[in-house]
């Protein structure tokens, strides 16, 4: 039997208003690698802040390593009895070396100065130890992400961790990243004898690296099975309460006309750098284009440029016959387009108004809803229009008349998709649809994007997570440093081939 390393013992959280965690039991044993999964809000990532002592129990008992927890329990007392944690989002020191941020806090020195030689040293040594490979004098605003979460995972193991905690570590990982972590973390527990506990919202991941899973629904923890003996499909039912299917659901169809044309398209960053570099695409009716490609390549320009967000400084785009640069963002959606931004806080909804009112954006100045071209609303019809776009589209709330910004983030997106499918445009442009949005809503939101493919609608997919790029696609394109690396039929490349040509591999192998 293996030994226990931590044990949650009747652990509840609970929030003014929210039981986070309700009744939790739990025991993970050294030298695993457990996946906690559950819906956004189900309490896996408080239930592990509890754990890392960023927050404490309301109630019940944590142990590691059959050591009682204290009411002080802090990341310090944390880390001291063993436990280290990873975030989602990296907590780096752009400006500083890969030394400088793994030993931040605890710099070697010679006499009053910082020894740059044995910081340097130190980190090698680690690197090594772990495998982890990385240099110690790279400055880590150079680095690939994959590496700065290289440098993330030394900063943790660097007090001798004997449990990690990953939230969601591959969220912006290219497939070749991906199976670098996990190369890295089965090392760690096979030659370690480690603990790391895994936070996902990725299924097939929990497949392929996890040796147990946890599964969380409403604060509660439903059930914790080996993973050899279950399935994604078992585990996403326990998560949702009902049975998730993930068929595909696309009609066979030829598809149609050209619906969005991109010629020799450039345009700069915000930083007024390059950030599109002669871009080619075509859209055609009854197709989806997915667009592949690590965060940062293009991607937004790309997107913004399309939806009259941003001026291109050359190429040309044209949606439905008709040439879209230089247009407002009300004329492109008069020609044919409809726009879901990768942002939906900032850009994809106003937070303070109401879900009515967000609903009924872009078709305010309409007769049915108002008076005197917009300046009067006409409250019962935008209610009406509200409700029932709410049973359509499954958004999840007490009532219309609610603050947007008070809603979870899946139902703040099926909001803004609701509203944009709604206008029946022939061109779709939707931008990174299910991020930070659970299983449930991300099922239903890809149905009904596949539901405009089917109806004709050109549809260019652009989104970090490969599965729903592969899942959804008729073709994809890779982008790598604003340029079109790649143009594949689904079903003509695998993940593994694709991420070559989303770190730019087939253009420096060309240049050789």
């Amino acid at each position: 039997m293996q030994q226990e390393i931590v044990r949650f013992s009747h652990v509840s959280k609970q929030f003014p208003g929210t039981l986070a965690n309700d009744d939790v039991t739990l025991s993970i044993h050294q030298g695993e690698v457990f996946a906690l999964v559950g819906e956004n809000g189900a309490g896996k990532s408080t239930l592990m802040n509890q754990l890392y002592g960023l927050q404490r129990p309301t109630s019940g008992e944590i142990y590691i390593k059959d050591q009682k927890t204290s009411a002080s329990h802090s990341p310090e007392t944390a880390m001291a009895m063993g436990g280290s944690m990873v975030h989602q989002h990296f907590k780096l020191v752009p400006s500083f070396t890969v030394a400088q941020n793994v030993l931040l806090g605890h710099e070697p020195k010679r006499g009053l100065f910082y020894d740059e030689k044995a910081a340097n040293e130190a980190v090698r040594r680690l690197s090594a130890e772990y495998g982890l490979k990385v240099e110690p004098t790279d400055a880590v605003q150079d680095l690939s992400v994959g590496l700065q979460q290289r440098v993330e995972i030394l900063k943790a193991l660097r007090t001798g961790a004997d449990v990690l905690i990953l939230d969601e570590p591959t969220a912006v990982l290219t497939p070749q990243e991906t199976e670098e972590l996990f190369q890295v973390i089965r090392r760690i527990v096979d030659e370690r004898d480690m603990t790391v506990i895994l936070i996902t919202h990725k299924l097939p991941e929990v497949m392929r690296i996890s040796d147990r899973v946890g599964v969380m629904r409403a604060g509660r923890l439903e059930k914790v099975l080996p993973t050899a003996a279950t399935s994604e499909r078992e585990i996403a039912s326990l998560m949702v309460g009902r049975d998730v299917i993930f068929d595909d659901l696309r009609t066979e169809q030829p598809a149609g006309q050209e619906q969005l044309v991109i010629r020799g398209l450039t345009a700069l960053s915000d930083r007024c750098l390059p950030a599109l570099n002669g871009v080619d695409l075509t859209v055609h009716a009854g197709e989806i284009v997915g667009v592949c490609g690590v965060e940062g390549n293009g991607q937004t320009e790309l997107a913004e440029c399309i939806a009259g967000m941003r001026a291109a400084t050359g190429g040309s785009v044209t949606l439905c016959g008709g040439e879209a640069l230089g247009r407002t963002p009300r004329q492109l959606r008069e020609m044919g387009l409809s726009y879901i931004p990768e942002d939906r806080m900032s850009m994809g909804m106003d937070a303070r108004a109401s879900v009515a009112e967000n609903l009924l954006l872009g078709s305010q100045r309409k007769p049915a809803f108002s008076r005197f071209f917009g300046l009067h609303l006409r409250r019962g019809q935008m209610r009406r229009h509200a409700q029932d776009m709410q049973r359509q589209f499954d958004i999840r709330l007490s009532d219309v008349s609610e603050p947007a910004g008070d809603l979870s983030g899946g139902n703040m997106q099926k909001v803004v998709i609701a509203r944009e499918f709604t206008f029946g445009t022939p061109v779709l442009l939707v931008c990174q649809p299910t991020r930070g949005v659970d299983i449930g809503a991300t099922e239903f939101i890809h149905e009904r994007i596949i539901e405009k493919r089917n109806q004709g609608c050109a549809v260019l997919l652009i989104s970090a997570d490969l599965d729903e790029l592969f899942r959804l696609s008729d073709r994809l394109v890779t982008l790598f440093e604003g340029r079109i690396t790649g143009d594949f039929a689904s079903g003509g490349i695998t993940k593994e081939e694709i991420g070559y040509y989303m770190t730019g591999g087939k253009a420096k192998e060309a240049a050789k």
